[in-house]
């Protein structure tokens, strides 16, 4: 009976952060869940042949690593091997999705190159153990291999590091 019980609270437990080192759960969302902000469903497992960013953020903490998107916008980075996400965990805030998903729209205008997604019920804190009401970022390889994670504000001391990560997955 105990063993059921333990058993039973493991599962209730979300999934831990995600783990360097280890592969990118699959992350899928379209419909009632969310999807891109282009009407088009999202599927993490098209990332893979690019190195890719993942920013994976509550609206309300939108700007917490501004500074680090700007170091990082500078570093002009090659989009045949390189991309970035950006996914709005829409349920992780008092503002209204219509007024997230039309600020979304303007910041796909923006940034062509960036793919924007709307995470309608936090199914990306579930799945990928995403801090919730927070900020999160990752880095993962062509691969799909976690090569860093950082939820909250990323350090500026860690901004080189990322930058030559990145570099360094680019050629692999």
């Amino acid at each position: 009976m105990m063993k059921k019980l333990l058993f039973s609270l493991l599962l209730a437990l979300p999934l831990l952060a995600l783990e360097v080192g280890q592969p990118l759960p699959q992350l899928t969302l379209s419909g009632k869940e969310g999807g891109r902000v282009d009407g088009k469903p999202f599927d993490s497992e098209s990332l893979k042949g690019k190195v890719t960013v993942i920013f994976y953020m509550d609206p309300d903490k939108k700007d917490l690593n501004e500074p680090f998107t700007d170091a990082l916008h500078a570093q002009h980075f090659d989009r045949a091997n390189y991309q970035s996400v950006a996914i709005v965990n829409m349920a992780a805030t008092w503002m209204p999705n219509f007024a997230i998903a039309s600020a979304l729209k303007s910041k796909q205008k923006k940034f062509p190159d960036t793919i924007y997604v709307k995470d309608l019920h936090k199914k990306g804190v579930k799945v990928w153990g995403m801090a919730d009401d927070d900020a999160n970022f990752a880095v993962v390889s062509k691969t799909g291999e976690v090569l860093y994670y950082k939820a909250g504000k990323i350090p500026e001391s860690d901004y080189e590091k990322i930058f030559a990560l990145i570099a360094d997955a680019m050629t692999r």
